[in-house]
């Protein structure tokens, strides 16, 4: 099968092309050439899909037989990307579960849940997403719409509840105490890329797919506490979690924390019943703890975890939430 991947270089594209390749698929990928290497074996095609007319008219020169879109933002992205590749089998678009939003009616939240997003991101991918969907009821467009949630991997690197910043890895190694939101106890999930990889590839084979919606999480969840715990375990060293409020965390000016109000302070919870039934041989098998384990080692390797020493704000709330702590107790 000849398949073109919009992106491929990013956190789960990486997985995805080698998968195709593994299983002997044509695999080409359309993007910049601005990031990653692709592997060998993988035919790329140079462009920027902004340029909606040299995009859709090169996508259409070639014929493939499916695509996947990991790159579309917004409802002009997706409007053309129908008509890019009008005449394929198969065409897989990447959501998120962020479309949800985090004002549940039930939990886990499944495919047909209210959607209502609180962030840009969500936002915007709901509004692709109605355009694949309407292109379907319209004129039979082959879409199959696949949200993950926190899909981890290397290039994402390992993530922390309160922000984006790595020190809290040396700090760990350092024996610091390092900051959560509130008590830790709000759940989340999380799939490696690899696991996700066969997700994409699964819905890909089948054409029952065409016109659904799917959730790409794994089963179960994970307290936030008992992840930093995980991590901990695979550095090797145990260190204090102490709590701060989410009021406290956002008015601290800290950059990188809008994530945690937005999502990581909120328990969320995905069905994939769906997936899994529609596609048995979706079966995740990396373990938290061999992904983080897999990912600090890639980490290390490029240099990306910072020095804590250099940085002093976690210590500064750390020091300002211990200080309150104690005049309650007084």
């Amino acid at each position: 099968m000849r398949v073109l991947i919009v992106g491929g270089t990013g956190n789960i594209s990486t997985s995805i092309v080698q998968l195709l390749l593994d299983k002997g698929h044509d695999v080409t990928c359309f993007n910049r050439g601005q990031r990653g290497k692709l592997p060998d074996g993988v035919r790329t095609i140079q462009g920027d899909r902004k340029d909606r007319k040299a995009f859709e008219q090169a996508m259409q020169n070639e014929k493939f037989d499916a695509a996947i879109d990991m790159i579309c933002f917004d409802a002009e992205d997706a409007a053309s990307s129908v008509r890019a590749f009008r005449g394929v089998k198969h065409f897989l678009q990447c959501s998120t579960v962020c479309t949800f939003g985090v004002n549940y009616d039930w939990l886990p939240v499944t495919e047909d849940h209210p959607m209502r997003p609180t962030i840009d991101y969500g936002r915007n991918k709901k509004a692709a997403d109605e355009v694949y969907l309407k292109a379907y009821d319209d004129e039979g467009f082959p879409v199959t719409i696949v949200k993950p949630s926190t899909t981890y991997g290397p290039q994402m690197g390992v993530i922390r509840q309160i922000s984006r910043d790595f020190s809290w890895l040396d700090r760990i190694r350092k024996g610091k105490p390092i900051l959560i939101c509130g008590d830790g106890k709000a759940v989340h999930q999380f799939l490696h890329i690899d696991d996700a990889a066969k997700g994409f590839f699964g819905l890909l084979e089948k054409e029952a797919a065409v016109g659904q919606t799917y959730n790409l999480v794994n089963r179960g969840f994970i307290s936030w506490e008992d992840h930093h715990r995980t991590v901990m375990k695979v550095l090797g060293r145990e260190v204090e979690l102490v709590g701060i409020p989410l009021h406290d965390l956002m008015a601290s000016g800290v950059s990188g924390t809008e994530t945690c109000g937005s999502i990581f302070a909120h328990n969320t919870i995905y069905s994939a019943e769906k997936l899994f039934r529609d596609v048995p041989e979706f079966q995740p098998t990396v373990s938290l703890e061999a992904g983080v384990r897999q990912i600090i080692e890639s980490m290390n390797t490029d240099g990306r975890i910072p020095d804590s020493d250099r940085l002093t704000w976690e210590d500064r709330l750390i020091k300002a939430q211990r200080a309150v702590g104690k005049t309650e107790l007084e």
